[in-house]
């Protein structure tokens, strides 16, 4: 088990080396060269020149790849060019907010999807299996940006019950000050977290209910209820589990959608920003980020299949 860890730590690592890579190498293929993508095409030839030797865009791609690896390991992600702040304090204002939305409508979402999709397992093709099937197809099939205008006609303008928008203030006390402002983005995020894995839980539940040893515990007397809490249940989580470390780019991509819906001040907005005002050091900060967390969360999801289902330590031996 120690080995697999290791290799899973070396593979992690490994990756996230080949993500600054590929950042790296989406600056300077700005059409044009970074400083005329930076700067605009209106910039003169001497301004371009300036600033490439500012910033040293005009050092060998090695030595400049070498500086941003060494920049990128004290935390310097650069400078944002239209709020004049470095990106790394940008993401350190915003990234709680994002944590706390994400985090409170994937566990919502979780919460309800897991006992959802084993409901529909257990009365696979029967009326309420159907029901809830074409439910999370009606979600699934709903882009987040249209179920969020959804919300906020509904919810806010025909029955004004919550703002459409989040409280705009950059602390997040501000944010937890008013609950209310939360409501419509968690709905909206658990909605699509809802959607996807209670269909993940149901195909893997199905999966185990066919297999040898819930016919052996049938065949020895023991409840059906027995049967899915005390081992159907932990064995259907752990593709469960390992699609949550591989979910984490969907949430956060429904994070955007959803805080730029809603003007909420987290990362997703601040990328949305950056992406209109051209500011290719937020973007890909931003992009450096999610890859990372990707990265660490399938490294957890693997972590915790070891502790879910001995099945996995014993072949990992």
């Amino acid at each position: 088990m120690l080995r697999y860890l290791t290799r899973r730590l070396v593979f992690a690592i490994l990756v996230v080396f080949l993500v600054t890579v590929l950042t790296f190498v989406l600056l300077h293929l700005l059409p044009g060269g970074p400083a005329r993508g930076i700067l605009g095409m209106e910039a003169t030839p001497d301004q371009i020149a300036r600033f490439n030797q500012e910033k040293g865009f005009d050092q060998p791609l090695y030595t400049q790849y070498w500086d941003y690896l060494v920049r990128l390991l004290h935390g310097d992600l650069g400078d944002s060019y239209t709020k004049n702040e470095p990106v790394s304090a940008l993401l350190a204002q915003r990234l709680p907010k994002t944590l706390l939305l994400t985090v409170i409508y994937t566990l919502i979402g979780i919460i309800i999807a897991l006992p959802a999709g084993i409901w529909q397992a257990v009365r696979r093709n029967r009326a309420a299996d159907h029901i809830l099937t074409t439910l999370s197809f009606l979600l699934y099939a709903t882009p987040v940006f249209f179920l969020s205008l959804l919300l906020i006609i509904l919810f806010s303008q025909v029955l004004p019950w919550f703002p459409a928008q989040a409280a705009q203030d950059e602390s997040l006390g501000s944010v937890l000050a008013d609950p209310g402002s939360l409501v419509l983005p968690i709905v909206a995020g658990a909605a699509a977290v809802v959607a996807a894995f209670s269909r993940y839980m149901r195909s893997s539940t199905l999966d185990n209910l066919a297999q040898d040893y819930v016919r052996t515990a049938r065949a020895k007397g023991t409840s059906e209820r027995r049967i899915i809490l005390r081992h159907v249940f932990r064995n259907s989580l752990t593709s469960v589990v390992s699609m949550l470390g591989y979910y984490i780019p969907v949430i956060f991509g429904g994070a955007l959608v959803i805080e730029s819906m809603f003007n909420y001040p987290g990362i997703g907005l601040l990328f949305w920003s950056a992406a209109q005002e051209q500011d290719y050091p937020v973007l890909l900060g931003v992009v450096l980020l999610i890859a990372v967390a990707t990265v660490v969360g399938s490294l957890l999801a693997d972590l915790a299949q070891l502790f879910i289902d001995p099945r996995v330590r014993t072949a990992k031996r």
